[in-house]
């Protein structure tokens, strides 16, 4: 019992103590605080700052969201000025090709029946990989030289059976082909095939023989010129459209 009365009494006489000492502390805390607010316009932030770092953390997170968020809408703004969203090309007449173009995706697909063959083309959107610009007189050639090249990857198929696989590259007035494989559609995915040859050590003239066979199947000058603007338009659109959402996130 006696042991217990004194624990009781220690107990009692080190609360006051403990607070006496808390008070102090938190006094020479105000002390300090109001001091360094001289310099300060606001007295409540300097207290939220020393007492409660998180709050500043939080206020600081908030205008760093508000700013990005203006950055974007501005961004928004001159997207909107340089493209117009609602024009869509229409294609050429001569123009062999079924064009399907889903919003959000980066190709545009193409189909068409040749003769026995189905052909499609996965047109990418431009690598923006241009040509260095060279002092020329000629200002078409110049221009043609500012122009991105556009990737594409053709296939050719029958009834059934193999099918050949070209990966092209169009320029303006121009395309190159710089992959050609033989795919076999029965063959797993696990088995790695031989892809053939480099396409440029082929031999030349059989490398421009292949060039003429996808040309007759509608793989020329006048279609990827075409795809090119195509193409160049949708980056534009599909960049405003990334924009947006990226503005309704934040």
């Amino acid at each position: 019992m006696a042991l217990a009365s004194f624990l009781r009494r220690s107990v009692a006489s080190a609360v006051p103590l403990a607070r006496r000492a808390i008070g102090n502390h938190l006094r020479q805390d105000c002390s300090t605080l109001t001091t360094s607010s001289a310099n300060s316009s606001s007295l409540p932030r300097q207290l939220c700052r020393s007492l409660f770092p998180a709050c500043h953390f939080m206020s600081t997170k908030s205008n760093f969201d508000d700013s990005i968020r203006k950055m974007v809408e501005s961004e928004i703004k001159c997207a909107e000025e340089s493209v117009d969203v609602d024009q869509i090309e229409a294609t050429p007449e001569d123009f062999p090709f079924k064009l399907e173009d889903n919003p959000g995706q980066q190709t545009v697909s193409l189909t068409r029946e040749y003769q026995g063959e189905t052909i499609k083309v996965e047109v990418h959107m431009s690598s923006l990989i241009t040509g260095e610009e060279e002092e020329d007189e000629n200002v078409d050639d110049a221009h043609k030289n500012n122009q991105p090249n556009i990737p594409l990857i053709v296939s050719i198929s029958k009834t059934d059976g193999p099918y050949l696989e070209f990966g092209c590259d169009a320029s303006p007035d121009e395309i190159s082909i710089h992959s050609l494989s033989v795919k076999d559609p029965d063959q797993s995915e696990d088995q790695i095939a031989y892809e053939g040859p480099d396409f440029l050590d082929l031999d030349e003239n059989l490398q421009n023989a292949f060039l003429k066979y996808l040309e007759i199947r509608g793989i020329k000058p006048s279609t990827t010129n075409f795809l090119q603007e195509y193409m160049i338009n949708k980056d534009s659109r599909e960049y405003l459209m990334w924009l947006k959402n990226l503005k309704k996130f934040l």
